[in-house]
């Protein structure tokens, strides 16, 4: 098996290249994802039109629409919002048992 390096020593492959069409590609994705839910959005907000012939209704789901695009579009901002609070969740509680109660299976407890 050849490889391209061997079939052309003044040829270099770097990874540089794969990885700026990696990142290409995501931001492709990422657009084809935020097009199809804002298409979807609209969808929503005129069948709930349709449906319900209420302005109150088409309120609803387009505010409901706009949150949904509005976390699709702004993922990683979400992603470090949540992560920053589960890193800063407070310390274990620390529980003391005491010696003298009797266990919590046995007859020595009594519902009234």
């Amino acid at each position: 098996m050849r490889t391209l390096a061997a079939a052309n020593p003044d040829h270099v492959v770097l990874a540089g290249d794969v990885l700026d069409w990696a990142n290409t590609k995501t931001g492709q994705v990422r657009t084809l994802v935020l097009t199809v839910a804002a298409l979807m959005a609209i969808i929503a907000v005129l069948m709930a039109w349709w449906k319900t012939r209420s302005f109150v209704g088409t309120l609803v789901a387009f505010v409901l629409a706009a949150l949904v695009l509005w976390g699709i579009s702004n993922l990683s901002v979400l992603q470090t919002k949540v992560g920053s609070e589960i890193n800063d969740a407070a310390p274990a509680a620390v529980v003391h048992v005491a010696s003298d109660v009797p266990a919590l299976a046995g007859e020595g407890w009594r519902v009234a």
